[in-house]
């Protein structure tokens, strides 16, 4: 494949650093795979619980006219209601083309439609005879402004990033389809979801950046801080006492599904969470220290080391900072609604819906930070080990001073070391001596005689 640069790059690392690359990952690939093929849940789609009841019949409509008036009929003016006359278009069956009727409150959490807006109602009843009954207002369409954005992101994606971006475009296909057939029906069934974060990194990584080197350090650094998050999110959500069942919906799960570990869901939630950020620092990091190298093979693995930690540390002090808005724009109307109700600070930060969240950012981002030192360590020791070209300098002397014909390709080490004993050898130019003086003799016009 064309994106990958697989077969330049192996050929550039020494045989003993393939080695040790190929026998630290093979077993986690192949723990992955036996993970997905023991935890594969048998039904992909499991029933609808009796709670939920049957699937709504919902159908596209546009709204043809607005009539608002009082509520219940009665002159009350505080309590509008808007009456709607909805033209059926799609899922409709052979209602389509038909005007309905649909009202909708006038609430603060109601929708103000006018005409022209395209919205989805549902049916009341199960649609079919005596049954059949009026239709109700249930959301908006959405799927022709989402559909445009994901065609501007694709096209964003594939024109900067050429053929990488589209094979991370693949690789991000795979995550969710993995997500979606296999994450979701197994904690249904009560298994744990944690495995799928391996199999989601492997894809990722693997699809977006190629089978090399460089990418293998950077799955390696991304396993070791998957490992330390997954260790202190079990300590901390332990001696939180944290149950996960914050919200609505983790209580409403846990009422009907009596087979699901809501603990186990949050510390699948703190992990899974935490592997798009880790593959972007692994990533850079693996990438930055190669770079660093190429520009200068005579690094070895101590200045690499040093040079790539330096970058490590500008990129880590902005993404926590972004890891930590994220969470708390995601839980604005919370972190509102609590300053609404004059709580103490400490009591609101300790209630588990708030203490939940504090546990999963600060979790994520110490495994953030240690994936650095982790990732640059394992890509400086490989790329210490890798075949480079020799140093400008010291390929200018070998043409100058040789037969003109191109050196071979030796290790990072050795060219360095092969340009410390060129420095040393080459001796340094002899002063000039300084030319005697010699006295002229001159006459009284002050002109020399011979």
């Amino acid at each position: 494949m064309g994106h990958s640069h697989g077969d330049k790059e192996s050929a550039r690392v020494h045989a003993r650093a393939r080695l040790l690359l190929f026998v630290l990952v093979v077993p986690l690939l192949t723990a992955t795979a036996l993970g997905l093929v023991v935890l594969w849940p048998a039904d992909a789609n499991p029933p609808t619980p009796d709670f939920m009841g049957g699937p709504a019949k919902l159908a596209d409509g546009t709204v043809v006219k607005v009539d608002r008036h009082p509520c219940g009929g009665s002159g009350d003016q505080a309590e509008l209601c808007q009456v709607t006359g909805v033209k059926l278009a799609g899922g409709a069956g052979a209602e389509a083309g038909k005007v309905v009727e649909v009202e909708v409150g006038q609430g603060a959490d109601s929708p103000v439609l006018a005409n022209g807006d395209k919205i989805v109602v549902g049916r009341v009843g199960s649609g079919q005879g005596a049954d059949a009954g009026g239709w109700y207002f249930s959301d908006y369409q959405r799927r022709g402004p989402l559909t445009a954005l994901a065609v501007f992101f694709i096209l964003a994606v594939v024109v900067f990033a050429r053929w990488k971006g589209l094979f991370a475009l693949w690789g991000l296909a795979v995550s969710f389809a993995v997500l979606v057939r296999f994450m979701l029906p197994a904690i249904l069934i009560g298994k744990n979801p944690v495995a799928v974060a391996a199999a989601i990194m492997f894809a990722a990584l693997y699809l977006a950046h190629g089978i090399n080197a460089r990418t293998t350090t950077a799955v390696l650094g991304t396993v070791g801080a998957l490992f330390l998050t997954g260790v202190l999110a079990w300590v901390f959500v332990a001696g939180t006492h944290l149950t996960g069942m914050a919200s609505e919906e983790s209580g409403l799960l846990a009422a009907s599904l009596t087979g699901v570990s809501l603990k186990g869901l949050l510390l699948g939630g703190v992990i899974v969470g935490s592997l798009g950020v880790l593959d972007d620092v692994t990533v850079t990091q693996a990438s930055a220290v190669w770079e660093i190298h190429q520009a200068n093979p005579a690094y070895g693995f101590s200045r690499l080391y040093a040079a790539g930690l330096r970058i490590g540390r500008d990129h880590i002090a902005s993404t926590v900072n972004t890891l930590v808005m994220a969470y708390a724009g995601a839980s604005l109307p919370l972190l509102v609604l609590f300053t609404l109700s004059s709580r103490h600070l400490g009591d609101v930060l300790s209630s588990e819906i708030v203490a939940q969240e504090i546990v999963r950012t600060l979790v994520g981002s110490i495994g953030l930070v240690s994936a650095v030192p982790i990732t640059t360590a394992l890509a400086a020791f490989v790329a210490d080990r890798s075949v480079h070209r020799e140093p400008v300098e010291a390929l200018l002397h070998d043409y100058y001073e040789g037969d003109g014909s191109s050196p071979s390709h030796p290790s990072a080490r050795s060219a360095k070391h092969r340009a410390k004993r060129r420095s040393s050898s080459i001796a340094a130019p002899e002063a000039p001596t300084a030319r005697p003086r010699t006295k002229v003799a001159r006459g009284a016009a002050g002109r020399a005689t011979p």
